[in-house]
């Protein structure tokens, strides 16, 4: 009985943690998520891309949250392979640095980070306040999920089924090794894995040979899991998680048998603790940084041997082009027509985003031909629209009923919308673009970090819209909702920046002040555009009021 308590709880903090550890991702990924491109990409040299790894890890408690980033910035072309596994590596080091932080006892903690947390996450109605909360929430719940393991462990510490399981570890360093692994991978969090390892340690569950041998395998399972996450990926993406397996396997390979031989040859002697195996851990990742560095982009050749690029078609020009999803002849099925309707407009949605995408790039150096490549996709969004309407119209209503109708007429509304935010690019953004550089005007420092701001923001903003459109999810659309109404507040705070810039006589700000407006006010409303798609969802469920307007106001003495 004490064996099946024993695992329950267990089970149940090892849950715990995991789901503590994802809600502090889960926060920061949604307060600064737009800016992660801008962090990874702009540096050039290894030891900052090592350095930028690891504040992002710090700042997502998650090496493999790092390292699919990296994989997917380098598919698109934003991150080379040595900055990306400079990127990786670093974010090794930055979740070792997370795990010395959390092994010290922070109990006292756990009562004031759940009030402030909780207050934060439930009172407060601006985005990056609730999220903060979120995050407060998600250390006091791992704090927490820490001192159930070691409760966990207090029934069966003097029972003669852990120590076994001990004794064979600590003798049996290769088993121990490959347990550590297998359990980093299954939990998909090298920081879970480790801390559950480091307290056992700590209690005196585990004795330090074997809690080395077990995070030392943890290593390299958890180099194992965005190579499993991006198995589906383009060569570019997959070569550079593949590299920090090859590299982080080796390394905890030799640095397994060269410790246990030195344990055991008498090398190493002293009664080692939880603190000694966390410096380890971290000394194992620092060490491997520094080490691996000078050589990121030797490995860049033999990688692209082992996974080549995919070889493109000889003649381009007989590849069909992506044709519609409509078909005039098949709207007889409501299922099969609002399906095909949902596939067409993702396709205006992927149009309009590879028009808003480079936008600040034709801003920032575009050349004519750039400006006139992106308003010729407008072109396509407005076929796409026409051929939405006209399948609309075709469809047989007395077929479809009334609610599918009502389903169609949101998805024609938003396809008018997309259309609408394709013009905002094309007709608007393309034109001031072309304004600036015919001008050979520059926005100030701060100008142009605002507009970069809300750009990044408003692409977060269209992914969500696009899972919105796929999943018909409230809470997503709520979330989309609030998103808009943060650009509103963004769009306001960065406008009265650039008043004040212009008080204080600042001659860029002066130069490019007519651009700068005009370009805040077209962002708003192209994320207006994007966002609309939440609407007909939040009516749906009662989400929305219909006015904002107070409806009922104090009758004052004339008006009685």
């Amino acid at each position: 009985m004490a064996i099946i308590s024993f695992l329950i709880s267990l089970a149940g903090a090892t849950m715990l943690l995991l789901f503590a550890v994802r809600m502090v991702r889960t926060g920061i990924e949604r307060s600064f998520g737009a800016s992660f491109q801008r962090v990874l990409t702009r540096n050039k040299s290894m030891i900052g891309s090592g350095l930028t790894g690891t504040m992002l890890a710090l700042v997502l408690q998650s090496s493999a949250a790092v390292a699919l980033l990296a994989s997917g910035f380098a598919v698109s072309g934003y991150l080379g392979f040595a900055s990306g596994l400079a990127v990786v590596l670093g974010g090794d080091l930055g979740s070792a640095l997370i795990i010395q932080i959390l092994s010290f006892r922070l109990d006292w903690l756990v009562p004031l980070l759940l009030a402030i947390g909780g207050w934060l996450f439930v009172k407060s109605e601006q985005r990056k306040l609730r999220q903060a909360g979120r995050i407060l929430l998600g250390i006091a719940f791992i704090l927490i999920s820490l001192r159930f393991l070691r409760e966990a462990m207090d029934p069966i510490r003097d029972s003669a089924f852990l120590p076994a399981v001990a004794e064979y570890l600590a003798r049996d360093y290769i088993t121990a090794f490959l347990v550590g692994g297998a359990l980093a991978f299954v939990m998909h969090s090298s920081v879970a894995a480790i801390l559950m390892c480091v307290t056992l340690v700590q209690i005196g569950a585990l004795p330090f040979e074997a809690g080395l041998s077990l995070v030392l395998g943890a290593n390299l399972g958890s180099a194992f899991i965005p190579v499993w996450l991006t198995r589906g990926m383009e060569p570019r993406g997959r070569r550079i998680p593949l590299a920090n397996l090859a590299l982080r396997g080796s390394a905890a390979i030799l640095a397994l048998f060269g410790a246990n031989l030195a344990l055991r040859s008498g090398l190493l002697t002293g009664d080692y603790g939880a603190q000694m195996l966390v410096t380890a851990h971290l000394g194992f990742n620092a060490g491997l940084l520094l080490l691996a560095l000078p050589f990121c982009g030797l490995l860049q050749r033999p990688f692209e041997r082992l996974l080549p690029d995919i070889v493109a078609p000889q003649n381009p020009q007989h590849l069909p082009l992506r044709v519609s999803a409509l078909d005039l002849q098949n709207t007889g099925s409501p299922a099969l027509a609002l399906s095909s309707l949902k596939r067409e407009i993702l396709r205006m949605a992927d149009l309009v985003e590879a028009m808003f995408r480079p936008v600040l790039d034709l801003y920032h150096g575009g050349d004519e031909r750039q400006i006139k490549a992106v308003q010729k996709l407008d072109n396509e969004v407005n076929n796409c629209l026409s051929g939405v309407r006209d399948y609309v119209a075709a469809l047989p209503v007395a077929q479809l009923g009334k609610e599918n109708a009502r389903v169609a007429r949101d998805l024609l509304e938003y396809a008018v919308r997309l259309e609408t935010a394709g013009d905002v690019v094309a007709k608007r953004l393309a034109e001031l673009a072309r304004d600036l550089r015919r001008a050979n005007l520059e926005f100030s420092k701060e100008g142009w970090a605002e507009l970069q701001e809300m750009h990044e923001n408003i692409l977060a903003n269209m992914k969500l819209a696009t899972n919105v459109l796929i999943s018909d999810d409230v809470e997503s659309a709520r979330l989309l909702n609030l998103e808009k109404t943060e650009i509103k507040r963004a769009e306001r705070r960065s406008r009265k920046r650039h008043y004040r810039r212009l008080q204080e006589g600042k001659g860029q700000s002066f130069e490019t002040s007519d651009i700068h407006l005009e370009t805040l006010r077209a962002l708003r409303e192209f994320n207006s555009h994007i966002a609309a798609v939440a609407t007909p969802i939040l009516y749906a469920n009662g989400q929305l009021l219909e006015t904002r307007l107070i409806e009922d106001l104090p009758r004052t003495e004339e008006e009685a």
